[in-house]
């Protein structure tokens, strides 16, 4: 197992990448500490672990709040005593640009999506740190590589992540913490789902995503959890601050 006797916390665990994510680090070995602000969804991505044999416990947190993100830490370690691998995962993507975006749509999705990763980060190092060194993984998106039409504040805040963790990397080399980042592109989440049937053509909107994927299809969850599992795995040893992109091309 490539994750024997670590422990992971993963953010947004609940559904999506983050819940594919969350199994198939469970069936490689680690401890997984389930985050997530819904608690229904978070139990469930805990019940299916504990189904397929693994260990994992939910804590309901808001990724955005800074005593929350530190309750968040305190219960890892109350649950399993020491943390290895931090997935900084969570976030949401609101339509607009600039014009059209208010100011309270930019204050929620930079807290949710980009300073929910400073948070992750500033208070999951120290504990990285005491066990010699440790693995951040944060998503940020294609957006934050090229940008992309009518997603002005998100590509800002995926930009941000990309940046804040090249400088983690950076400063935090000398503790033996890796801090990479994940790119994806158009990925089959219930949230992309629920774009494509709710418009008024959903075989249209369905054949619009893939076609500006390079690779034709629109990518799997398990396209992106598999390339955390590597990222995590002592395989990466040599990879910090880079970028791995799960985009289908899309951003060549």
């Amino acid at each position: 197992m490539r994750l024997a006797n670590k422990v992971a916390l993963i953010t947004g665990a609940g559904v999506g990448i983050g819940r594919e994510t969350a199994r198939l680090f469970a069936k490689e070995g680690a401890s997984v500490a389930v985050v997530d602000r819904n608690e229904s969804t978070g139990k469930e991505t805990v019940d299916i672990i504990a189904g397929e044999g693994g260990k994992a416990v939910f804590i309901k947190v808001d990724v955005a709040n800074s005593n929350e993100v530190q309750s968040m830490f305190q219960s890892c370690i109350e649950s399993f005593g020491r943390l290895n691998i931090l997935f900084n995962n969570a976030g949401i993507v609101a339509q607009g640009t600039v014009e059209q975006s208010t100011e309270a749509e930019w204050e929620e999705q930079i807290a949710t999506t980009l300073t929910s990763v400073f948070l992750g980060c500033k208070y999951g190092i120290p504990l990285l740190r005491e066990q010699g060194g440790g693995v951040i993984i944060n998503m940020s998106s294609v957006a934050g590589v090229m940008g992309l039409t009518n997603r002005a504040i998100y590509s800002a805040a995926k930009g941000g992540v990309a940046a804040l963790t090249r400088a983690i990397a950076l400063d935090h080399a000398p503790d033996k913490i890796r801090a990479v980042y994940l790119t994806p592109a158009t990925i089959e989440t219930p949230s992309l789902l629920d774009r494509i049937n709710s418009s008024p053509d959903p075989v249209a909107a369905r054949k619009a995503f893939e076609a500006r994927q390079p690779l034709g299809r629109i990518g799997r969850t398990e396209d992106v959890a598999y390339a955390a599992l590597y990222l995590a795995s002592d395989e990466a040893s040599f990879l910090t601050g880079c970028n791995l992109a799960v985009d289908g091309g899309m951003a060549v």
